[in-house]
């Protein structure tokens, strides 16, 4: 498919950021508690399975809350589930796991010209925003730390396309939801964790990346 030029985000308007960020409330509510929202442009939704080590051959019809359940029912098999679907020109991920906050898949989703996003929060409160463009790693960083920035040394480093973005503690998933539309241009609604999705069982962390270390690196 005809891969799309990657853009470069502007500082966001004030006043449409907070628009932005007051859009986004409910990624801050109770649930879901741990997920990973990915957003790739210039790919397929086949080409975003198998980035991801899924099989789109043998997909089934799942909610958020259906793929979280099974994956709970199957908590020490290494069981993950990926649902896809496409908005616009945008493959969107979204998993009640971790894969689209590894480094490696964030590469793999964004090679030959393409561009990820993913915003990834665990069950113990631990955060990650990251970028990709064109196979390569632009920068993540867990916005946690940035609300304590000014006063840690050495103060952790901000990517190019997070300056100038303030993360609060009550609002850090808003804040990272609005950053994920600001740079990549579409929005991503809370009625998408109700709806149906194509669903797909991925390969184990282990069996996609072997034990390469260099695959957590960004």
């Amino acid at each position: 498919m005809t891969r799309d030029v990657p853009r470069t985000a502007e500082r966001p308007d004030p006043a449409q950021w907070e628009k932005l960020v007051t859009r986004y409330a409910w990624a801050d509510a109770d649930e879901p508690v741990a997920f990973t929202f990915s957003v790739v442009a210039g790919a397929s939704e086949d080409e975003v399975i198998r980035a991801f080590g899924g099989d789109p051959g043998v997909p089934r019809q799942m909610t958020f809350d259906e793929a979280a359940d099974e994956e709970a029912a199957h908590l020490y098999k290494d069981h993950h589930l990926l649902g896809v679907m496409t908005s616009g020109h945008h493959v969107i991920a979204i998993e009640p796991g971790f894969h689209g906050c590894i480094p490696e898949v964030a590469r793999r989703a964004s090679a030959d010209g393409g561009e990820f996003f993913s915003v990834y929060e665990s069950v113990n409160a631990r955060y990650q925003v990251m970028h990709a463009l064109d196979g390569s790693v632009d920068g993540l960083f867990d916005p946690f730390e940035l609300e304590d920035a000014a006063w840690m040394d050495p103060q952790p480093d901000v990517p190019a396309w997070a300056e100038g973005i303030d993360f609060h503690m009550e609002t850090l998933c808003a804040e990272s939801f609005a950053l994920m539309e600001h740079t990549m241009g579409v929005a991503t609604h809370s009625d998408w964790l109700a709806t149906p999705l194509r669903t797909v069982l991925l390969t184990s962390v282990s069996g996609l990346l072997g034990q390469s270390e260099a695959a957590w690196l960004p």
